[in-house]
């Protein structure tokens, strides 16, 4: 386990957001132990023109009095900083030279604030954990000198539009400058070995303490009325990541069965059949804490991701928070899901989901739920993040003796710079 170290964590996240963060939830463990300075991500020039939320909010932040800067301490250890400079918005630039141009002034920039929260807090020898953020983070390796820079993947973002641009050509080059790269996924683990050998499976955490069945959790009032067994999804309705076609599928062909779907709609969502069904209860987004009382309302808890190149080896946070409420679980079956085969019944094509769903059912019992519970609170934040320290100490420990056998190879003197060239 990391102690007493200094860390910076960069990522695709601001500290700001309303919906869960594996990086937030890996800085407050991290925090425990260690210092921790947590970067928003600087908002670039677009962002400045629109109506955006997070950017109005962060213009009334209070600034250090010491510093001037918008740093903000949220814990004994952790300090939340928002760099202010203005980023060129070059993410969907086609022409390779012009991005690597623009995106190097970007680093620079960023890099430059990022060096004022480094000397106030006078960190040194420290960690730079970068949570997939390819563009703003490439160069920080070279520019801020840390003494171990880890990549983090938790999405396979090549496969997502907005990315394929230009991430499918940077995000390996980041990946092979990085000293190690940590997955949430054996699938993404795979992906990454083939740009550095350093990339190891660290598994996922989940905050399973705020997901445990209690007497005290009462049936939510727009959930009584509907007729069960309830089959039940919770989080965000995104046809990205959903099959609308099973869950149609479901509906039709178990019209006894109540699919009660929670959480926000995409257009997909919005402009779908399933609105039509009788048998189909969209309840719409909820807050945080309300969550395990749904999730506890339910009888069979789904997670029916349509099988594409982004959930493939994606790990659902969802499915420890359902486990850990001793829910029964339906899953499409991925390269990542089946790291719960035994706990999760999986399903591949929509009449797999009947079979699964009915099996389900038949496995509520108060020792198949204690099961389920035991196996989801063996996933807390503390073991994903002790898992985490224990590869970036073997590292260091390695790298040690690396340095006194100068004839040795390593990736870790690689920069982006060069690998751009090439």
């Amino acid at each position: 386990m990391l102690k007493n170290r200094d860390i910076i964590i960069t990522g695709l996240q601001s500290w700001h957001i309303n919906i869960g963060s594996n990086c937030k939830n890996i800085a407050i463990e991290l925090a425990k132990n260690n210092r921790v300075l947590y970067v928003n991500r600087s908002f670039d020039r677009l962002a400045t023109f629109s109506k955006n939320k997070i950017l109005n909010k962060l213009k009334q932040e209070k600034r250090d009095k010491s510093t001037d800067l918008l740093l903000k301490q949220v814990s004994a250890n952790l300090w939340v900083f928002q760099p202010e400079t203005i980023l060129e918005s070059i993410s969907r630039l086609p022409f390779n030279g012009l991005f690597d141009y623009f995106n190097k002034k970007n680093n620079e920039r960023f890099a430059l604030e990022i060096h004022k929260a480094i000397e106030h807090l006078k960190f040194s020898d420290f960690i730079h954990f970068c949570d997939s953020d390819m563009f703003r983070s490439l160069h920080l390796k070279e520019l801020l000198k840390p003494k171990t820079f880890v990549y983090y993947s938790r999405d396979n973002l090549q496969a997502v539009k907005y990315w394929q641009v230009q991430g499918q050509r940077i995000e390996p080059i980041i990946m092979k400058s990085s000293d190690i790269v940590l997955t949430n996924s054996i699938y993404l683990e795979k992906l990454a070995l083939a740009h550095n050998p350093k990339s190891y499976f660290v598994g996922q955490g989940c905050n399973v303490s705020a997901f445990q069945p209690k007497e005290s959790h009462e049936i939510p009032n727009d959930v009584k009325d509907i007729k069960g067994p309830l089959i039940g999804y919770v989080g965000v309705l995104k046809s990205l990541r959903l099959d609308l076609s099973v869950l149609e599928y479901i509906a039709l062909n178990k019209p006894e069965w109540s699919i009660v779907l929670i959480g926000p709609e995409d257009k997909d969502f919005q402009n779908s059949k399933l609105h039509q069904l009788s048998n189909i209860h969209f309840l719409g987004s909820k807050a945080e804490y309300e969550l395990p009382e749904y999730i506890n309302a339910l009888d069979v808890t789904i997670n029916p991701q349509i099988l594409n190149e982004v959930t493939r080896g994606n790990y659902p946070r969802k499915i420890d928070e359902y486990l850990a409420m001793g829910k029964p679980v339906v899953a499409t079956k991925t390269d990542a899901m089946v790291y719960f085969d035994e706990h999760v019944h999986l399903a591949e094509s929509p009449s797999d989901w009947i079979n699964a769903i009915e099996k389900a059912l038949k496995t509520i019992s108060p020792m198949e739920n204690k099961i389920r519970r035991d196996f989801a609170n063996q996933h807390t934040w503390e073991h994903n993040v002790a898992e985490i320290g224990n590869q970036i100490i073997k590292f260091e420990n390695n790298t040690k003796q690396q340095n006194n056998h100068p004839n040795d190879s390593s990736l870790q003197n690689i920069q982006p710079s060069q690998l751009l060239k090439l």
